[in-house]
């Protein structure tokens, strides 16, 4: 096992979507919302500044399923729901606005990546749910991040695909006082196990969801979290 530090799983998915961000050739021009065209031009080209945050947009796809994790199913689960949104996502784009949508080979490129690795997840869901037969471990966890990554930039969707990370996104903001070490953080925030219950009780001092929503609602057994 390959114990490496948080500071090169950072590193690392950089370096790795440098290759990835010089074939982009999409449009670096951002819409502007309408609120705030009083101010500002209704498009703004941020040129190289995009693909900056196409880079942090990778760093980020590749390790927020990784800690927001810990539970049987939870890896592969929340993967296969974020993979059903691009497929719903690429299948509106294709059918319903057909050959006039600029990016219609873009979702088709989306598509083709995204329907088998949904597929096979769905097979890793089955041996991955409670009580797990197969665990997925970082290998899985940063294959499906950078998956997702590749699809949203290169399928010319990247500001959406912020929208199927809407709890990974919670999940991450509400981990950075430990993720900062503004507060100690232990390497293996779960929750607790209760072997007189057979609950899992959330920890108040791990910030990450898991723990968040036991301590909200209360011990409950792992399928039932999962679920």
């Amino acid at each position: 096992v390959v114990d490496l530090p948080w500071r090169y799983k950072l590193l690392l998915p950089a370096v790795s979507s440098l290759p990835l961000l010089v074939a982009y050739q999409g449009s670096t021009y951002v819409m502007v919302p309408s609120f705030l065209q009083t101010w500002l031009p209704s498009v703004v080209h941020l040129g190289i500044a995009y693909k900056v945050y196409m880079g942090l947009l990778a760093v980020f796809c590749a390790n927020a399923i990784n800690i927001h994790a810990g539970i049987n199913g939870l890896e592969a689960g929340q993967s296969f729901v974020i993979a059903c949104a691009i497929l719903a996502h690429n299948v509106y784009a294709i059918a319903i606005q057909g050959h006039e949508h600029s990016n219609l080979n873009h979702h088709v490129f989306s598509f083709t990546l995204v329907a088998p690795f949904a597929a096979v997840t769905l097979a890793l869901l089955w041996y991955n749910w409670f009580p797990s037969r197969v665990f997925v471990g970082d290998t899985f966890t940063y294959f499906a991040g950078m998956t997702f990554a590749v699809v949203g930039i290169e399928g010319h969707f990247s500001k959406t695909l912020l929208l199927f990370f809407a709890p990974q996104i919670l999940n991450f903001v509400y981990s950075l006082p430990q993720l900062l070490r503004i507060v100690p953080c232990p390497r293996h925030r779960l929750p607790r196990f209760n072997s007189k219950t057979g609950k899992l009780e959330g920890v108040k001092s791990h910030l990450n969801l898991v723990n968040l929503f036991l301590v909200v609602l209360g011990p409950m057994e792992e399928d039932k979290l999962c679920a």
